[in-house]
């Protein structure tokens, strides 16, 4: 029998095993065994084709002509997106486009808007 770590968030002794990964019932912590330093390092900045900080609100505008997946639609450079939310991922903003609808982002294809 192994003795598993206590959790690195409550210091509860009752952690248990889930696939790889442990997970404590009192607080509901999961963390990869032996990773030492906690998963959550801070806000992550996000920032445009440019280098500017983008935040959410923030209106954009496209750099290049991007294709929308499972369609023939086309978004056009140049295209004005208000009122960006920034996500976890590797599309990290999330917008709506008028005449497309719901849609993912990368942030090095956008120009935040002064």
């Amino acid at each position: 029998m192994s003795i598993l770590p206590a959790c690195p968030q409550c210091q509860s002794a009752y952690a248990y095993e889930d696939g790889n990964q442990l997970v404590c019932p009192e607080c509901g912590h999961e963390w990869q065994p032996g990773a030492d330093a906690p998963a959550d390092e801070g806000p992550k900045i996000v920032k445009d084709a440019v280098g500017n900080v983008l935040q959410d609100g923030d209106t954009v505008t496209l750099i290049k002509d991007l294709k929308v997946k499972g369609s023939s639609l086309v978004v056009k450079v140049g295209t004005k997106v208000k009122g960006i939310r920034l996500v976890e991922g590797d599309h990290d903003i999330d917008c709506k486009i008028d005449g497309i609808g719901a849609m993912g982002l990368k942030s090095e294809f956008v120009k935040k808007v002064s």
